[in-house]
């Protein structure tokens, strides 16, 4: 389990693995759904089933794989990387980095990214914090290569810094990375921490936090592409890709249109899915600290120009920290083609819906399917979606047994 953070009060949690990094909005929860699924018909209840594949894990927070690739790479909090290959868990991690990973509160080796052409050239990189100066230590986006004599490992003295942000506090890292369908590096950062975000980072262009990054590695360290939205201001960062985030847990690219899907943990009251089609060239401004979902967040009324506002929340008698998911566009489970998934650490929660004319529609609770703890969604190398929790279970999306 994962301590709670003393500064922020904290939610009472359905199931009780969620007292952990998923625990992230700070808050009670109460009250009653305000977006309970509006179509529990469309798809079927019997078109799907969560499939055991592994148990033992350490705090699971991530699964992935380069394309094509059969195996399944699952990143433990505690600073391990996993291989499972052939039904079978392999005992030498990929990498193992708890020598320099911090461990508290939501801290962790939090994100795993594999280079598109890592087939070619072994590059892959990881998220995760570890101490420094400030009170939360410092993420680190660090590239590594795998060992030139074994497949199944990586060598642990190539790294190579690629970004370090200062984190105030030890929550509201974020720390997801992914490359989108441009062969670019995407970061998410939490707003560095605390209840309400008392820097005011989220807001904040001048800074990384509270915001989604858009960095080119292909060279020696990175650069901001010319295409960033800030790319040529004197004022703002040019890594910015969006902003008005409040601690960005789990998103993903639709592998086959390109949109981005952000869930974003809340605050007192409310969570929320956003999602950035893939015709957006970036800017938008997601409404934290203004808003908690599609409310003033602190106020009666706020000015709401220029936000862009979620299309799915639910409030605190629902859940307490959502977590985002996965545009499904796996062969295994065809009735659930093009269906975004997503959850909730603490009620654990398996909801789906689909982007039709900008809008969430055949929103659908798969109410048998309901888990505890839901830590993360994973996506493997054919497309195949994956559900981790934090009692250290690892489920695979499939068709139920006739």
């Amino acid at each position: 389990m994962w301590s709670p953070v003393p500064s922020v009060r904290r939610r009472s949690t359905v199931a009780a693995a969620a007292l952990t990094l998923l625990a992230l909005s700070g808050a009670s929860a109460c009250g009653s759904d305000s977006s309970s699924p509006s179509n529990p018909g469309t798809p079927s209840d019997s078109v799907l089933a969560l499939e055991p594949v592994l148990s033992g894990l350490n705090e699971p927070v991530f699964l992935t794989a380069p394309a094509g690739d059969p195996r399944l790479f699952i990143v433990e909090k505690d600073g391990r990387i996993r291989i499972f290959q052939n039904g079978a868990l392999l005992a030498t991690p990929f990498l193992d980095l708890t020598g320099v990973t911090t461990k508290g509160s939501e801290q962790g080796l939090l994100g795993l990214a594999f280079d598109p052409d890592y087939a070619a050239n072994g590059r892959f990189y990881v998220s995760y914090t570890t101490t420094g100066a400030t009170n939360g230590g410092t993420s680190i986006i660090a590239r590594y290569h795998v060992s030139s004599g074994n497949a199944n490992v990586a060598d642990p003295a190539s790294d190579t810094l690629i970004l370090s942000v200062a984190q105030p506090e030890t929550n509201h890292n974020g720390g997801g990375i992914a490359f989108g369908p441009d062969g670019m590096l995407y970061i998410g950062f939490g707003d560095g921490g605390g209840g309400g975000d008392p820097l005011d980072t989220g807001q904040d262009r001048t800074d990384l936090l509270g915001s989604m990054l858009r960095i080119d590695v292909s060279g020696a360290t990175y650069t901001s592409p010319p295409g960033n939205p800030f790319a040529a201001s004197g004022t703002f960062r040019h890594e910015l890709w969006n902003w008005g985030l409040r601690n960005p847990w789990r998103w993903s690219f639709d592998r086959q249109t390109g949109a981005l899907y952000i869930g974003d943990v809340g605050q007192n009251a409310y969570e929320e899915i956003d999602v950035q089609p893939a015709s957006s060239t970036g800017g938008e401004n997601y409404g934290w600290n203004v808003m908690e979902g599609t409310h003033c967040y602190g106020a009666q009324s706020c000015n709401q120009s220029g936000l862009t506002l979620p299309v799915i929340t639910y409030d605190h008698g629902d859940g307490c920290a959502v977590t985002g998911g996965y545009v499904y566009r796996g062969s295994a489970v065809p009735a659930v083609q093009g269906h975004y998934f997503y959850s909730d650490s603490c009620s654990g929660f398996i909801r789906s819906f689909r982007m039709s004319g900008g809008q969430a529609v055949d929103r659908k609770e798969w109410s048998a399917l309901s888990l505890g703890g839901v830590y993360s969604f994973g996506e493997d190398g054919q497309g195949e979606l994956y559900v981790m929790t934090g009692g250290g279970d690892l489920y695979r999306f499939a068709q139920p047994s006739p």
